[in-house]
């Protein structure tokens, strides 16, 4: 079952933090669009909730073990954590951003992080025509599990059936090989390498090295192509 609860409440990637290797992906440069509501995506194995301060102790404990985060941009540590999130949540203050944590359905447990970024609109609509869902993270014993298929699920319907999107953007480091394997098996089509793209990230990078870009593999699913999209991560989770 995938529900979409509505909540309440303030409504409540350029720049990088190159010395902490932890800050948010984009800069909370101002959109000119409100903030996009703040909602609860909730399914069978994961919760999306707005992300804010109360969710920085279980984030900071779903990080520790660092062995999966080479080409993930994850705090390191409760400071850099309350950074990260800070930013995020001035990000969706911006109207640039919808973050969320990622928690386990029945338990509660913080898993991770994910959110909507990059917006873009070019139809004249207030809401976004455009949206990338990126700025992915779990902790290491979440990750075979299916909650990234169903939040996938989420923010993909969320997308197009909530905001009336034409377009999700989905983009990783050109080398991730892992990453864009599960990106096309998600159902997104690649479209080609954006070369000097996006500064690198991740636990590969080494503290006070000097700022330097990647290139960015990246992929999309158009609103024509949901349906399929939607009915092939259904079925995978009903495996």
């Amino acid at each position: 079952m995938v529900e979409l609860v509505e909540t309440t409440g303030p409504h409540d990637d350029g720049g990088f933090d190159r010395l902490n290797h932890l800050g948010p992906t984009t800069v909370a440069a101002v959109s000119g669009h409100p903030p996009l509501p703040t909602v609860t995506l909730t399914g069978d194995h994961v919760r999306l909730e707005p992300l804010g301060p109360q969710h920085v102790d279980g984030l900071v404990a779903a990080a520790a073990d660092r062995t999966t985060y080479e080409w993930t941009n994850v705090p390191d540590g409760r400071a850099a954590m309350e950074r990260y999130v800070a930013g995020l949540v001035a990000d969706h203050a911006a109207g640039t951003a919808l973050p969320f944590a990622q928690c386990q359905a029945d338990t509660g447990e913080v898993l991770g992080c994910t959110r909507m970024m990059e917006l873009r609109w070019f139809a004249g609509r207030q809401l976004p025509d455009e949206v990338e869902v990126g700025g992915t993270w779990l902790a290491g014993n979440a990750q075979r599990m299916p909650v990234n298929t169903e939040a996938k699920l989420l923010m993909f319907s969320h997308a197009f059936d909530t905001l009336r999107v034409w377009r999700v953007t989905l983009a990783t480091d050109a080398r991730n090989a892992r990453s864009r394997a599960a990106i096309e098996r998600a159902g997104a089509t690649f479209e080609g390498i954006l070369r000097n793209h996006r500064m690198e990230i991740g636990d590969r990078v080494a503290p006070g090295a000097a700022p330097a870009p990647r290139d960015t593999a990246v992929f999309s699913i158009t609103r024509d192509d949901w349906p399929g999209v939607q009915a092939g991560l259904r079925a995978k989770l009903a495996r």
